[in-house]
Protein backbone atom coordinates (compact mmCIF):
# COMPACT_ATOMS: atom_id res chain seq x y z
CA UNK A 1 0.00 0.00 0.00
CA UNK A 2 1.19 3.02 -0.92
CA UNK A 3 1.95 5.95 1.72
CA UNK A 4 -0.24 9.21 0.92
CA UNK A 5 2.21 12.42 1.72
CA UNK A 6 0.96 14.28 4.58
CA UNK A 7 -0.92 17.10 3.45
CA UNK A 8 0.17 19.14 6.71
CA UNK A 9 4.14 19.13 5.42
CA UNK A 10 5.08 21.80 2.72
CA UNK A 11 7.60 20.02 0.07
CA UNK A 12 9.60 22.44 -2.15
CA UNK A 13 10.30 20.44 -5.82
CA UNK A 14 14.21 21.55 -7.59
CA UNK A 15 12.40 24.14 -9.48
CA UNK A 16 11.35 25.58 -6.55
CA UNK A 17 14.87 25.56 -4.79
CA UNK A 18 16.41 27.08 -8.27
CA UNK A 19 14.33 29.94 -8.74
CA UNK A 20 14.55 30.93 -4.98
CA UNK A 21 18.47 30.77 -5.48
CA UNK A 22 17.68 33.11 -7.93
CA UNK A 23 15.69 35.03 -6.33
CA UNK A 24 18.33 35.40 -3.66
CA UNK A 25 21.26 36.48 -6.59
CA UNK A 26 18.88 39.02 -7.78
CA UNK A 27 18.44 40.74 -4.73
CA UNK A 28 19.57 44.00 -5.07
CA UNK A 29 20.33 47.44 -3.01
CA UNK A 30 18.31 49.71 -5.89
CA UNK A 31 19.25 53.21 -5.78
CA UNK A 32 17.52 53.99 -9.22
CA UNK A 33 13.54 54.18 -9.35
CA UNK A 34 10.68 54.78 -11.83
CA UNK A 35 8.15 57.11 -10.17
CA UNK A 36 5.19 54.80 -10.97
CA UNK A 37 3.65 54.84 -8.27
CA UNK A 38 2.77 51.34 -6.26
CA UNK A 39 -0.70 49.93 -5.58
CA UNK A 40 -0.86 50.43 -2.04
CA UNK A 41 -2.72 46.85 -1.45
CA UNK A 42 0.65 45.29 -2.71
CA UNK A 43 2.78 47.29 -0.02
CA UNK A 44 0.43 46.16 2.69
CA UNK A 45 0.89 42.21 1.21
CA UNK A 46 4.86 42.76 1.52
CA UNK A 47 4.49 43.90 4.78
CA UNK A 48 1.92 41.46 6.28
CA UNK A 49 4.52 38.73 4.89
CA UNK A 50 7.38 40.52 5.96
CA UNK A 51 5.82 40.38 9.05
CA UNK A 52 6.29 36.53 9.28
CA UNK A 53 10.13 36.80 9.93
CA UNK A 54 11.58 35.28 12.55
CA UNK A 55 11.67 36.54 15.54
CA UNK A 56 13.48 35.85 19.53
CA UNK A 57 11.13 34.95 22.14
CA UNK A 58 8.09 35.42 19.07
CA UNK A 59 8.28 39.26 20.20
CA UNK A 60 8.06 40.32 16.56
CA UNK A 61 9.58 43.78 17.39
CA UNK A 62 9.39 45.56 14.05
CA UNK A 63 7.55 48.55 13.58
CA UNK A 64 6.89 49.85 10.03
CA UNK A 65 6.48 53.81 9.57
CA UNK A 66 5.28 54.82 5.46
CA UNK A 67 7.14 58.19 5.22
CA UNK A 68 4.59 59.94 2.99
CA UNK A 69 4.23 63.46 3.88
CA UNK A 70 6.63 65.81 1.62
CA UNK A 71 7.69 67.40 5.08
CA UNK A 72 8.88 64.30 6.54
CA UNK A 73 10.34 63.28 3.11
CA UNK A 74 12.73 66.52 2.25
CA UNK A 75 13.41 65.88 6.09
CA UNK A 76 15.36 62.67 5.67
CA UNK A 77 16.89 63.89 2.06
CA UNK A 78 18.44 66.87 4.07
CA UNK A 79 19.84 64.13 6.54
CA UNK A 80 20.99 62.18 3.64
CA UNK A 81 22.56 65.01 2.02
CA UNK A 82 24.88 66.54 5.47
CA UNK A 83 25.40 62.40 6.72
CA UNK A 84 26.86 62.05 3.19
CA UNK A 85 29.31 65.22 3.23
CA UNK A 86 30.68 64.16 6.28
CA UNK A 87 31.57 60.58 5.33
CA UNK A 88 33.09 61.99 2.63
CA UNK A 89 35.86 63.61 4.27
CA UNK A 90 36.43 60.49 5.55
CA UNK A 91 38.14 59.27 2.28
CA UNK A 92 40.98 60.84 0.95
CA UNK A 93 42.55 60.43 -3.19
CA UNK A 94 41.32 58.65 -5.99
CA UNK A 95 38.63 56.68 -3.07
CA UNK A 96 37.36 59.95 -2.11
CA UNK A 97 36.56 60.86 -6.05
CA UNK A 98 35.65 57.47 -6.07
CA UNK A 99 32.68 57.74 -3.44
CA UNK A 100 31.94 60.87 -4.28
CA UNK A 101 30.68 59.74 -8.05
CA UNK A 102 28.75 56.79 -6.27
CA UNK A 103 25.04 56.80 -5.89
CA UNK A 104 23.51 55.83 -2.57
CA UNK A 105 20.03 56.88 -2.39
CA UNK A 106 16.67 56.93 -4.78
CA UNK A 107 15.09 59.18 -2.00
CA UNK A 108 14.14 61.52 -4.92
CA UNK A 109 12.58 59.22 -7.62
CA UNK A 110 11.24 56.13 -5.20
CA UNK A 111 8.00 55.90 -4.42
CA UNK A 112 7.52 54.37 -1.24
CA UNK A 113 9.34 55.86 1.94
CA UNK A 114 9.81 52.89 4.92
CA UNK A 115 11.20 53.85 8.17
CA UNK A 116 11.78 50.49 10.32
CA UNK A 117 12.47 50.65 13.84
CA UNK A 118 12.73 48.09 16.70
CA UNK A 119 10.48 48.51 19.49
CA UNK A 120 13.02 48.40 22.22
CA UNK A 121 10.27 48.67 25.21
CA UNK A 122 8.06 45.51 23.78
CA UNK A 123 6.94 43.40 26.58
CA UNK A 124 5.68 40.35 23.72
CA UNK A 125 7.77 37.50 24.20
CA UNK A 126 8.57 38.10 27.89
CA UNK A 127 12.12 39.25 27.24
CA UNK A 128 12.60 34.82 26.40
CA UNK A 129 16.28 34.98 24.40
CA UNK A 130 17.52 38.43 24.96
CA UNK A 131 18.96 38.40 28.60
CA UNK A 132 22.19 37.16 27.58
CA UNK A 133 22.17 38.84 24.06
CA UNK A 134 19.64 41.31 23.79
CA UNK A 135 20.99 42.69 20.26
CA UNK A 136 18.52 39.75 19.20
CA UNK A 137 15.55 42.01 19.10
CA UNK A 138 17.11 44.54 16.89
CA UNK A 139 18.42 41.13 14.58
CA UNK A 140 14.68 40.05 14.42
CA UNK A 141 13.79 43.28 12.85
CA UNK A 142 16.73 42.82 10.13
CA UNK A 143 15.23 39.55 9.39
CA UNK A 144 11.92 40.97 8.74
CA UNK A 145 13.91 43.61 6.22
CA UNK A 146 14.90 40.46 4.83
CA UNK A 147 12.50 39.06 4.16
CA UNK A 148 10.49 42.07 2.93
CA UNK A 149 13.43 42.83 0.74
CA UNK A 150 12.73 39.28 -1.17
CA UNK A 151 9.67 39.05 -1.34
CA UNK A 152 9.68 42.81 -3.09
CA UNK A 153 11.98 41.11 -5.17
CA UNK A 154 9.57 38.53 -6.55
CA UNK A 155 7.17 41.05 -7.32
CA UNK A 156 9.52 42.90 -9.83
CA UNK A 157 10.22 45.75 -6.88
CA UNK A 158 13.39 47.65 -5.99
CA UNK A 159 14.17 47.82 -2.59
CA UNK A 160 16.83 50.83 -1.30
CA UNK A 161 18.25 50.63 2.34
CA UNK A 162 20.42 54.20 3.26
CA UNK A 163 22.35 53.74 6.03
CA UNK A 164 24.11 57.45 5.52
CA UNK A 165 21.04 59.67 7.79
CA UNK A 166 21.05 60.55 11.11
CA UNK A 167 19.15 58.61 13.54
CA UNK A 168 18.07 60.53 16.40
CA UNK A 169 16.93 63.40 13.86
CA UNK A 170 14.92 60.72 11.51
CA UNK A 171 13.37 59.48 14.94
CA UNK A 172 12.55 63.30 15.92
CA UNK A 173 10.99 64.06 12.41
CA UNK A 174 8.66 60.95 12.44
CA UNK A 175 7.27 61.59 15.63
CA UNK A 176 7.73 57.93 17.09
CA UNK A 177 8.00 56.98 20.70
CA UNK A 178 11.59 57.29 22.23
CA UNK A 179 11.77 53.38 22.85
CA UNK A 180 11.58 53.06 18.83
CA UNK A 181 15.17 52.35 17.53
CA UNK A 182 15.70 53.64 14.05
CA UNK A 183 17.21 50.14 12.22
CA UNK A 184 16.65 50.76 8.90
CA UNK A 185 15.24 53.40 5.57
CA UNK A 186 13.81 52.17 2.88
CA UNK A 187 13.15 52.71 -0.52
CA UNK A 188 10.71 51.08 -2.53
CA UNK A 189 9.93 51.22 -6.30
CA UNK A 190 10.02 49.81 -9.59
CA UNK A 191 13.59 49.49 -10.90
CA UNK A 192 14.74 51.77 -13.94
CA UNK A 193 17.59 48.98 -14.53
CA UNK A 194 18.33 45.29 -13.31
CA UNK A 195 21.94 43.77 -12.89
CA UNK A 196 22.90 40.43 -11.32
CA UNK A 197 26.07 41.95 -9.56
CA UNK A 198 25.83 44.56 -6.90
CA UNK A 199 26.54 47.97 -7.96
CA UNK A 200 29.47 48.65 -5.37
CA UNK A 201 31.15 45.79 -7.00
CA UNK A 202 30.07 47.30 -11.30
CA UNK A 203 32.02 50.27 -9.27
CA UNK A 204 34.72 48.64 -8.42
CA UNK A 205 34.33 49.84 -5.05
CA UNK A 206 34.30 46.54 -3.34
CA UNK A 207 34.79 42.88 -5.22
CA UNK A 208 32.89 39.79 -3.76
CA UNK A 209 34.64 37.78 -0.78
CA UNK A 210 33.98 33.73 -1.56
CA UNK A 211 32.12 31.96 0.72
CA UNK A 212 35.29 29.14 1.47
CA UNK A 213 36.82 32.80 2.69
CA UNK A 214 33.96 33.25 5.55
CA UNK A 215 33.62 30.03 6.62
CA UNK A 216 35.35 28.38 9.17
CA UNK A 217 35.90 25.28 11.17
CA UNK A 218 37.01 25.46 15.36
Amino acid sequence: MTERPDPSVRRFDAAFRESFRDLVLWRRDVRRFRRDPIDPALIGSLLELASHAPSVGHCQPWRFVLVESAQCREAVRSSFVQANAKALECYDGERRAQYARLKLEGLEDAPVHLAVFADEATEAGSGLGRQTMPQTLQYSVVAAIQTLWLAARAEGLGLGWISILEPQLLCRTLDVPETWTLIAYLCIGWPVEEHLDPELERHHWQERVGAGRLIFTR
